[in-house]
């Protein structure tokens, strides 16, 4: 039975772990409350995913800031997979994705996410941030599930870059935007200081703030882009890419070596995303918000290869095979105008 630890304190010595230490000193997903000028806390979760470590990284450093001062804000964090981390893995054999379990349906991963809900609801959470890297190559953006100005304002706050989305439904950010501005930061990939020094920035930033704006985003402060499906590899298809060791004759299907190079590019129609090696019928399956198969849509197989049936933005495309069994090969955008 997986108990959620609640803290009132950093325990001493915490702050020099490294995310793959912090089992020496946590048994488990730890949710601590520190007091601050302003009583309502911002609230944070890192390592959601064990092998995403910017938003400790990130966390760690903000907080050595403010070992020996007042917050000038409550702060509430919470940290996630401590034995994921350990191990460098985004979760264990036999547990579930910690950042799909949020939706309070299921078992004790799921039901200590609601138990977090609630104590933050109880305290009347600021504003909710759950940081995150990825494993392609991706410009640093934000991720909102509701298109509300405070919400638009929060993700602006780290990037001009945003993607509202509402599938996945059991993210951490869909569970906190009912009660509170929320956002997600992808950070670029792990272990890349910009993207550690970015985070702790607009930590700092949120950690400040007085209150988060109601008026317009400005036209010109923010990309906007729509997730409309995601793009998955049935279990049963055979993958690699170009250099794959496992030789073309072993695949259903071959993706270009650089596939992750057209994240948040505008890509045409007829667009490669690799060969097809065998007569499977279904290499890949698209999905669409409302869980509709919109494969059909979005690709087809022309001359031998799986190409782009119309104009579509990648992102988080990635050549990580065991992410992409875990989670997708990429999710398809499209640009939007929130004002019209």
């Amino acid at each position: 039975m997986r108990q959620l630890i609640t803290l009132n304190e950093i325990p001493d010595g915490l702050l020099d772990l490294e995310a793959d230490e912090l089992t020496t000193m946590l048994s488990g997903t730890t949710l601590v409350h520190l007091p601050g000028r302003r009583r309502e806390p911002l609230f944070i979760t890192v390592l959601l995913h064990g092998n995403e470590i910017t938003g400790w990284q990130a966390l760690r450093g903000m907080l050595r800031k403010f070992q020996h001062k007042e917050l000038p804000r409550s702060l509430s964090f919470l940290v996630g997979n401590v034995s994921a981390a350990a191990e460098g893995a985004r979760h264990l054999p036999g547990q579930p994705d910690y950042n799909r379990i949020w939706d309070g349906r299921g078992g004790s991963e799921q039901q200590m996410m609601s138990e977090v809900v609630e104590q933050m609801r109880q305290r009347n959470v600021f504003a909710s941030i759950d940081v995150h890297n990825n494993t392609g190559r991706n410009p640093h953006y934000g991720c909102v599930n509701l298109l509300e100005q405070s919400h638009l304002h929060l993700a602006t706050l780290f990037s001009r870059t945003v993607v509202y989305f509402t599938r996945p439904a059991e993210v951490q950010s869909i569970a906190m935007s009912k009660i509170c501005p929320a956002v997600t930061v992808e950070c670029g990939q792990p272990g890349e200081p910009h993207g550690v020094e970015h985070a702790q920035q607009f930590l700092e930033s949120c950690l400040h703030l007085s209150e988060i704006p109601s008026h317009p985003v400005a036209h010109g402060d923010v990309d906007l882009f729509h997730t409309v499906a995601t793009v998955k590899i049935p279990g049963a298809v055979r993958f690699g890419f170009g250099d794959s060791d496992q030789g073309m004759d072993s695949l259903d299907l071959c993706f270009a070596d650089d596939l992750d190079q057209l994240n948040f590019q505008e890509i045409p129609a007829g667009t490669s995303f690799g060969v097809v090696c065998s007569d499977r019928v279904d290499h890949i399956e698209v999905w669409s918000e409302a869980g509709e198969d919109v494969g059909d849509r979005f690709f087809e197989v022309e001359d031998g290869e799986l190409r782009t049936k119309r104009a579509v933005m990648p992102s988080m495309l990635t050549r990580d095979e065991e992410v992409i069994r875990q989670d997708c090969l990429c999710y398809l955008m499209e640009r939007m105008d929130y004002y019209d």
